[in-house]
């Protein structure tokens, strides 16, 4: 108790570092550095794959866990990007950075659609119709001339960026990738720090207090659902030309559920929650592929241990750990 009488939060009993931004700025730069120097010494696809996982569950934290809402159905944006990207740069013959622009606008008007019908309603409802619409879409990729069914578009050519830089160059193509996750989660940091970011987070946590201040509240959710959508659909175009084909997988209600797993063990409303959280599933669906294990079981029961032990999600709970909060760091949840 104070000397008033009221109570001192736990947190603030935790000071923090007189150098906690030195220290914050020396581990990014430290992590930059070694995706810098990831693909000397591991294989670059897989990498790379990372990469664009780690840019979709950012996405999808910027709606869950920024803005409260929670999508079922963000695979829609995802595969129909990499559908849309595929299909400029294979058969319309536009360049990457072009074919990609062209994906991000394809997810962006798809978020648009799909968030003026959804966020009409909230909780469980919102969840619900995202999941039935990313269904439609997916059967109409199932039946649609451009997508080639099961087949999916394959061979998808990478090209050279801006007409000079070979993407078929594995060390090229590794830091084109880089470069866009780095310019994407800059757009992520920026969005959430905004004037616009701070409505989100009141709508978040009182979205009756946002409207009797005079906010709209339905039109800040539909802007979040929107560069949610267009920021996955960046990961979507990514991921379908390091791979070179977009398939139904992309846009499967599973994928779904797998961005929703590592946002979880990441930490929500966490900065670098989700990256961590994609990197471990990633790397648990790459090295348990070629074993006896099935994967699908092992995920699950690391997911099982992570709600018991960490209820935060693995960066959350670090971020609430005297070592985290004494460096400065805070979950927005």
């Amino acid at each position: 108790m104070s000397a008033h009488g009221s109570s001192v939060p736990a947190a603030a009993s935790v000071a923090v570092h007189p150098r906690a931004s030195a220290i914050r700025i020396g581990l990014l730069l430290v992590l930059l550095a070694l995706a810098l120097a990831a693909p000397f010494y591991v294989y670059p696809i897989f990498v790379m794959k990372l990469l664009c996982f780690a840019l979709f569950a950012s996405a999808f934290n910027l709606l869950l866990g920024y803005t409260g809402l929670l999508s079922f159905g963000h695979a829609a944006f995802f595969g129909g990007s990499a559908y849309f990207t595929a299909h400029a740069a294979k058969v319309w013959g536009f360049s990457p950075e072009l074919a990609i622009l062209t994906g991000v606008a394809g997810a962006a008007l798809l978020g648009l659609v799909m968030g003026a019908i959804a966020i009409r309603r909230q909780g469980i409802y919102f969840a619900m119709i995202t999941l039935a619409l990313s269904q439609m879409f997916f059967f109409y990729c199932l039946q649609a001339p451009f997508t080639h069914g099961e087949d999916g578009i394959q061979s998808v050519p990478r090209g050279h960026l801006f007409g000079v830089i070979d993407l078929n160059q594995p060390l090229n193509m590794y830091y084109f990738v880089l470069a866009v996750f780095l310019i994407g989660m800059a757009i992520i940091w920026r969005f959430v720090h905004s004037p616009f970011g701070m409505i989100l987070k009141s709508i978040r946590e009182n979205e009756n207090r946002a409207i009797s201040l005079g906010y709209s509240t339905a039109g800040y959710k539909l802007g979040a659902f929107v560069m949610s959508a267009a920021l996955s659909g960046l990961a979507g175009g990514l991921k379908a030309l390091v791979f070179q084909f977009a398939t139904l997988t992309d846009v499967a209600w599973q994928m779904s559920g797998e961005v929703i797993l590592m946002t979880l063990l990441g930490g929500i409303g966490t900065f670098l929650g989700p990256v961590f959280g994609a990197g471990l599933v990633v790397t648990l669906q790459n090295y348990l592929a070629t074993s006896d294990f099935p994967v699908t079981i092992v995920t699950g029961l690391v997911f099982m241990v992570c709600v018991l032990l960490f209820r935060r999600g693995i960066i959350g709970e670090f971020y609430a750990s005297r070592i985290g909060r004494s460096l400065g760091f805070k979950a927005e949840n």
